[in-house]
């Protein structure tokens, strides 16, 4: 396994993503994912499946120190008080005493980012969060919430595919020392058919899937939490550390479409909001 690092924390650069996964479907795949050697989950306070997520870790004969978690904080809980209070309730579903990492899911523009980012820092204090972070920002908001904050925020967690690609928040992420944490790095399933990932698959004896996870990874800084219910999916989503793509390669699977990154990225909100 390979890390990426931000203010001295290291994280796997393969999670686990949980979004749609609920109720035993998700405390199985939780629990074979660990059995298959992750250690690194992803959860929210949205996803509704903390708890599930939280028994599985209970369960595994894995050290809760050995796991980095992370859940998402509600953009209707960002207010100061809202927010300790919700993520209590998130470490209660989950059943441990803290999260390595905290972010905030979106930002929500009808409350102060200075008021988020101390609540935040208040959990940290108190060692019931470790690290903070953000999910779906621009850049614009980052920097509000990085000057806010005391505590450093070690990752803006966005959409990040070949279609979608984030050059210029990648290149911010790297600059200030932050990592960048890819969902949907499979673009929902739509890149897996493209010509050129068919192509270099056959050519390194790997699945489409795994081509453009490894597209990912091997940009610098930034981890993937891919989900997926099939233990072999699982398993082979692992298996990313013994093949290197060339620099030309990379490039030519990099292919910035507002159509096809589009549709992914209005589906997850979509979903995430029922």
């Amino acid at each position: 396994m390979e890390y990426a690092e931000a203010y001295g924390t290291r994280v796997p650069k393969v999670g686990l993503g949980t979004w749609q996964l609920t109720g035993e479907a998700c405390y199985e795949t939780v629990s074979t994912a660990l059995e298959l050697g992750y250690r690194h989950v992803d959860t929210a306070q949205l996803y509704g499946n903390e708890e599930e997520v939280g028994r599985a870790i209970a369960d595994a004969d894995v050290d809760r120190d050995n796991i980095f978690l992370t859940t998402k904080v509600s953009p209707r809980n960002a207010g100061y008080d809202n927010l300790i209070k919700s993520t209590r309730a998130s470490l209660d579903r989950l059943d441990t005493p803290y999260v390595d990492l905290l972010l905030l899911h979106w930002p929500n523009p009808i409350v102060s980012v200075s008021k988020t980012m101390r609540a935040m820092d208040r959990l940290v204090e108190l060692g019931e969060v470790y690290n903070v972070g953000v999910s779906n920002f621009p850049q614009v908001f980052l920097d509000r919430a990085r000057a806010a904050a005391e505590t450093p925020i070690v990752t803006n967690q966005i959409q990040f595919h070949p279609y979608k690609p984030q050059r210029r928040m990648l290149r911010y992420c790297q600059s200030e020392g932050m990592f960048l944490t890819a969902y949907s790095p499979l673009a929902r399933g739509t890149v897996l058919g493209d010509d050129d990932v068919g192509e270099l698959a056959e050519r390194y004896e790997k699945t489409p899937a795994q081509i453009v996870l490894r597209w990912a990874i091997q940009h610098r800084d930034v981890v993937v939490i891919p989900k997926s219910t099939d233990e072999t999916h699982l398993k082979a989503n692992l298996e990313l550390f013994d093949f290197k793509l060339t620099r030309e390669e990379v490039d030519t699977l990099t292919k910035p479409s507002l159509l096809k990154s589009g549709k992914a990225m209005l589906d997850g909100m979509v979903s995430e909001f029922r």
